[in-house]
């Protein structure tokens, strides 16, 4: 077992986040650049604030909600073409083409803004004037690349395919033709219209993201990741497998703030995988370990990154409905990961870090409370006084004025490496939902998205079960080549009203296709989540993935669970909600033991004959207690007790056979 220190962790530390994940993404800028980006993002928040506040500052009153989203748009798309380059070639400076792009993009989208009320109401969508028409043909290509840019060839090529649909609808099959447009109809629609560049990706970004977005970046600058990674060792680092425990509190929470697996495994993962190998983790576990609890985060409230806001637009709900139906999933999740690393530490008898190597509890807690006060006034203002759009900039400004006051205040130097980094993720997830919105806009102006949900339910012939699993494959597919949020808001468009067509409640719908998107991130053969953590573990990158994916066994079936039976989203009576909630945590906690052959107050099962046997019993025991009776399930909550409980003595019985066996055997 090595002996080596752990790096002492300190409120107020730089955020590895800050560099790890630009490596080979993101433009090397000069100062000159990096100045624009941070007056670029300044005015990009202060026209957020006005609008999102009713402010006025601009105007004497609030501008028109389409004006507002040209300007933000504009900038975004501007900063887009400054942070990312069009090839490794302009990795350190942007050449003259970016530069005659973003000159278009400030002239092209100032004449929109300009001209917004007018094309409203001169519906302009649909009988633009020559230049408009111009203008639109300009932006259509030049929001594609931004896509590409942001997001990946995968994102590119699927918005260019769909987005020009509308084009030769009427040359395709009949099942998929529509209504065939020229192009000059095509682009008006998608630039001036309301359903698909500024449809519910740009609009859900406007209002209600970019706030969070802000929130998430200062609470990294001010040091909140460092806390409360130092908050988990204080708490979790001398128990039984610590470090790993550790893994899921900190990552989850940083999950949570920054709403990237990815992002989330290189920030986090430096620090909990060399302490888990410390104590005498395999490096595959480790890394296995930090990507599902990087990956949970994302799932997990109260923020839960971009993707539950535009579900929230999707479905017309608050957020907070959103927020508090993620609940009882990740913590299921969650609790199925604790499980499993508490009976992996026992199994393997080992024990947390020494206690006096660890940072004190009372120390991180007066050096950091701050962040926990703003993360409660964040969540009071949020659930109690339902000011989604306002709360996090109020939350935000209260984080840096305390941080001011703080032995980790921020220098101006400090502060404008935080707008410019707030900058680069707001033009980062703005350039994909751009580019999204135009696949919104192609499919609602041919009715293609109506035709294809009636058309899965009828290639599934009506079957729940069988449009699930075509649901969850389409989903995972989509997610192995897209960001949670794209992969999300095609399936939403697609998918979910099948799902719903089929009688499923809405709302478990579109949290099934979010759960099934997220999960290519820990299943090989692209886990991106795990071979990011591999890295860091330097271990195989597949061995990282298989670990991640049996470690993260029960989130393969929670979005099921949810969806038989909305009770386990909050969603049914008082009693249905108590009982199903119950079962399902038994349950998850003997699939857990299944899983890793320990059962927490019995001890080992075995890992070969009756304790095989055992194993795979209490594995279908478990489920079946999990499962949620009632619902869409022909089953009856009873009915699967009892299945449970014989599959449970069965497998318990084979387990002291086992135990015998090895007993006799020793003697």
């Amino acid at each position: 077992m090595s002996n080596e220190i752990i790096p002492p962790i300190k409120p107020g530390m730089p955020n590895q986040d800050d560099d790890l994940p630009a490596i080979g993404r993101y433009r090397e800028l000069t100062m000159k650049w990096r100045a624009t980006m941070a007056i670029m993002t300044g005015l990009a928040t202060m026209l957020a604030v006005n609008q999102i506040f009713n402010f006025g500052f601009f105007v004497g009153a609030v501008m028109l909600d389409s004006r507002y989203l040209y300007i933000i748009t504009g900038l975004m798309l501007a900063m887009v073409f400054i942070t990312f380059p069009s090839h490794r070639s302009n990795m350190n400076f942007v050449p003259w083409y970016d530069k005659v792009i973003i000159a278009l993009i400030g002239v092209v989208f100032s004449y929109f803004a300009f001209y917004a009320e007018r094309i409203v109401l001169e519906a302009w969508e649909y009988a633009a004037p020559p230049i408009g028409v111009a203008l639109a043909l300009l932006t259509w290509p030049i929001v594609l690349e931004a896509g590409r840019r942001a997001g990946g060839w995968p994102i590119f090529f699927i918005v260019l395919v769909l987005s020009a649909y509308p084009m030769y609808a009427d040359l395709m099959p009949a099942v998929v033709a529509g209504l065939g447009m020229p192009i000059h109809d095509v682009a008006i629609f998608h630039i001036m219209g309301e359903e698909s560049l500024f449809g519910i990706p740009m609009q859900s970004f406007a209002m209600l993201v970019f706030g969070f977005l802000l929130f998430g970046v200062a609470l990294q600058f001010t040091g909140g990741g460092p806390f409360f990674i130092n908050f988990a060792f204080a708490l979790l680092g001398d128990k039984r497998g610590g470090p790993a425990k550790v893994s899921i509190f900190s990552s989850g929470l940083m999950g949570s703030m920054s709403g990237g697996p990815v992002t989330n495994v290189l920030t986090t993962g430096p620090l909990s995988i060399p302490a888990m190998r410390r104590i005498g983790f395999s490096r595959q576990h480790a890394a296995g370990v930090e990507a599902c609890a990087s990956t949970g985060g994302v799932l997990m409230p109260p923020i839960m990154g971009a993707t539950a806001f535009v579900m929230a637009s999707f479905l017309g709900v608050s957020y907070v409905t959103i927020a508090i139906a993620a609940i009882v999933p990740s913590v299921l999740y969650f609790f199925g990961l604790f499980m499993q690393i508490d009976a992996y530490a026992a199994k393997k008898e080992l024990e947390g870090l020494p206690k006096e190597e660890l940072p004190s509890f009372g120390k991180v807690f007066r050096e950091g409370w701050y962040f926990i006060a703003v993360f409660v006034t964040l969540i009071f203002m949020l659930v109690f006084m339902q000011r989604e759009a306002t709360a996090p900039f109020i939350a935000t400004a209260l984080l840096l004025v305390i941080n001011q006051f703080t032995p980790h205040r921020l220098s101006v130097k400090k502060f404008m490496e935080l707008v410019a980094a707030a900058g680069r993720l707001m033009a980062e997830l703005a350039g994909i939902l751009a580019a999204i919105g135009l696949i919104i806009g192609a499919l609602a102006v041919t009715g293609m998205a109506g035709t294809l949900a009636n058309d899965l339910v009828y290639l599934a012939g009506d079957n729940v079960l069988v449009l699930l699993i075509m649901g969850a494959l389409t989903s995972f597919v989509l997610g192995i080549g897209m960001t949670v949020t794209a992969a999300y808001i095609f399936l939403a468009i697609v998918l979910a009203p099948a799902l719903i067509n089929a009688g499923l409640d809405p709302l478990a719908s579109h949290m099934f296709i979010m759960y099934w998107g997220m999960l290519s991130f820990i299943t090989p053969p692209v886990a991106l989540a795990a071979f990011a953590a591999a890295s860091v573990a330097q271990v195989s990158a597949m061995r990282a993935g298989w670990e991640a994916m049996r470690l993260g066994a029960i989130i393969y079936f929670i979005p099921f669970f949810f969806v038989f039976n909305p009770a386990l989203l909050f969603n049914g009576s008082p009693g249905e909600v108590v009982w199903v909630i119950s079962t399902a945590l038994i349950g998850v906690a003997f699939l857990s033991a299944a899983l890793q052959g320990y059962l927490i107050g019995f001890g080992s099962l075995g890992d070969h004959g009756y304790g095989i046997g055992s194993r795979v019993l209490l594995g279908l025991a478990g489920l079946t207690l999990a499962v949620p009776g009632g619902g869409e399930l022909n089953m009856s909550p009873l009915m699967l007790l009892l299945g449970s409980i014989v599959l449970l003595f069965a497998g318990m019985a084979l387990a002291v056979m086992q135990r015998r066996q090895r007993a006799e055997v020793a003697r």
